[in-house]
């Protein structure tokens, strides 16, 4: 799209990219889930050890995507990307910002020598699966998610 600018986040884009992931989260009907507040979003990209990266999408003057990604480990293959989140604002879907700010994060992982870029896509989410199948994924239905709440 003409005009999209896509960079490095900084500091100074935590609110919107946060107000992003809560509008992702309300699409997945899940806006209850988000917990995190400004603070300590800013803290966990931007503080003295940072566990996230992201690349946003730019147009004039506006955050209007996101790609947020860490590392995380395999014992089986290596060094891995983890593709957090992939978010455009609802009004600038279908005019390939996505596809920017993915390609952007998979340029990231090959210059910094990762051995592949793993994420989750809801089941029930079509327009996202079929973007995705675009880059020739591996869909794997043998894994359960699971998590576990530290409190």
């Amino acid at each position: 799209m003409e005009g999209v600018i896509i960079r490095k986040a900084v500091r100074e884009d935590c609110a919107s990219m946060l107000e992003l992931i809560r509008e992702l989260a309300a699409f997945e009907k899940a806006l209850h889930e988000v917990t995190l507040d400004l603070v300590q979003f800013t803290e966990d990209g931007f503080g003295p050890s940072p566990v996230w990266g992201a690349f946003v999408a730019e147009l004039n003057k506006e955050i209007v995507g996101i790609s947020l990604y860490y590392s995380r480990y395999s014992t089986w293959k290596g060094k891995r990307l983890y593709l957090e989140d992939l978010v455009v604002t609802e009004r600038m879907r279908g005019k390939n910002i996505g596809k920017l700010l993915f390609e952007a994060t998979l340029e990231y992982g090959k210059a910094n020598k990762y051995t592949g870029m793993v994420f989750q896509v809801l089941n029930w989410n079509e327009p996202a699966i079929n973007f995705y199948k675009k880059y020739d994924p591996k869909f794997d239905d043998e894994w359960l998610n699971v998590s576990i709440e530290l409190k």
